[in-house]
């Protein structure tokens, strides 16, 4: 029998498809690794390979997680890090992240794409921009973890070429020549990049940010990139400092040093845009410029609250992040997706961001920002089949009239299940694969070696 999965007698199916659907007492279809059909009442007669009761549960697209550094892992809740602002975070950590190696980075990857996918996610990115002398083959590390774990991955492939001595934050050691980044850019495109419809792993050029490396590699990475059909990603805007810096140093804000470098483009997205101006937003969304919001990171490191609702409202992609697990400290979508809706509501009153445009932007907004929204991001026939099954019948849920709304607005925490391009990889709120516990083992040794 083929691989033909039937989800039955769900409570909800929260489709995230343009007209918003929900359907009650639902069945869903899972064919071939794409959503097959769907609706409410009896399903289609099978036989099936497997059937999902989905009784007192919540079934969603898988959510979208668009910034990440996953080998921050590592580096959680670091004395010395804990109540830093950025700049002083970043001189600090440097010296500790100066000290990873290739094991390192492939258990954390491991473990931080675990608990992603234990908390709906199914699709994430990492931004990998440090690279300690001798250790290059770290995004190739990465990469295989990602498909050990079995999540959909976009690695972009990071760089600094400014250390100290030049003016940049980062120790010597840990940056290379823009020679070295340009020639590794193009052999992980070569290497790894899939255009195909579903594709498991997709690269993207992502310099560190505009300031830790030359006009020059800005603009020849862009280059490369657009010769090569891949995206363009980075931070900006982040802080106050930041702000100031570039003021000082360009005579110019972030957004309109990135415009001058041609970085204003829709195969761009980029991290953070806590403070921006009503121009910036302007000039991000007619560029059409993807934003990766990082609620959880920028409360944690006292960066600011982002223009968030704003954005969308100006038309903008935007999708949700983690950020890196040194400066959140955890790697959990629903959570972050809970923290959004927050946090806009701290800025803009409670009709700021409702629960359901939270859980959207981590769904459809992740997708729209990674340029995947014709394959993900929603539950639609002929999508690929990333989805994820909240059972809303434990403790914190009791008394939720709306179920949908609940897993914000009452603080889900982990999925009950979780299956990737049709193959399950989360049941019973637990890993499928047991080889967990040992990676999570090791994960702490070789944190503790280098903190």
């Amino acid at each position: 029998m083929e691989n033909r999965v039937l989800f039955r007698d769900v409570d909800v199916i929260a489709t995230m498809d343009p007209h918003g659907s929900e359907l009650h007492g639902a069945w869903l279809t899972v064919e071939e690794g794409k959503v097959a059909a769907l609706g409410q009442g009896a399903p289609p007669p099978g036989p099936y390979s497997e059937e999902v009761d989905g009784r007192g549960q919540v079934l969603t697209p898988g959510l979208v997680n668009t910034h990440h550094h996953l080998y921050q892992t590592l580096f959680r809740a670091v004395p010395g890090a804990q109540d830093a602002e950025l700049f002083d975070w970043l001189v600090f950590l440097y010296e500790r992240w100066r000290g990873i190696h290739e094991e390192a980075v492939h258990v954390s990857a491991v473990v931080g794409c675990w608990e992603l996918l234990l908390s709906g996610c199914t699709t994430t990115t990492d931004h990998l921009y440090l690279f300690p002398r001798g250790r290059r083959n770290l995004i190739d590390v990465e990469i295989e973890a990602a498909g050990e774990v079995g999540i959909r991955f976009h690695p972009t492939r990071g760089s600094m070429s400014l250390s100290r001595a030049d003016g940049g934050l980062p120790p010597e050691d840990v940056v290379q020549s823009h020679d070295e980044i340009l020639l590794d850019s193009q052999r992980l495109i070569e290497r790894y990049h899939d255009r195909r419809f579903g594709a498991m792993v997709r690269l993207a050029l992502a310099p560190c940010s505009p300031f830790s490396v030359t006009p020059e590699l800005m603009r020849d990475t862009a280059t490369l990139a657009r010769e090569a059909g891949v995206l363009l990603h980075t931070h900006l805007a982040e802080t106050d400092d930041e702000q100031e810096f570039c003021l000082r140093k360009f005579g110019r804000r972030p957004v309109e040093y990135l415009e001058e470098l041609g970085w204003l483009a829709p195969d761009v997205w980029l991290a953070h845009l806590v403070h921006l101006s009503a121009e910036d937003i302007r000039l991000l969304a007619a560029a059409d410029v993807g934003m990766a919001h990082c609620p959880s990171s920028n409360m944690l490191l006292g960066s600011g609250i982002a223009p968030t609702a704003a954005c969308v409202e100006a038309g903008m992609r935007v999708g949700l992040a983690v950020d890196g697990s040194a400066s959140n400290d955890t790697s959990n979508m629903i959570r972050e997706a809970r923290q959004a809706m927050l946090l806009a509501r701290v800025q803009g009153g409670a009709q700021a961001m409702s629960a359901r445009t939270a859980l959207w932007l981590a769904c459809v907004g992740g997708a729209q920002v990674l340029r995947r929204d014709e394959e993900l991001g929603s539950l639609e026939p002929g999508k690929c089949a990333d989805l994820v099954l909240w059972d809303t019948r434990g403790l914190e849920f009791a008394g939720a009239a709306d179920p949908v709304a609940g897993l914000l607005h009452c603080a889900a925490q982990y999925a009950e299940l979780v299956m990737v391009n049709g193959v399950v990889r989360v049941r019973g709120g637990r890993p499928v694969d047991e080889e967990l516990e040992r990676y999570v083992s090791r994960h702490r040794e070789i944190a503790a070696q280098l903190t």
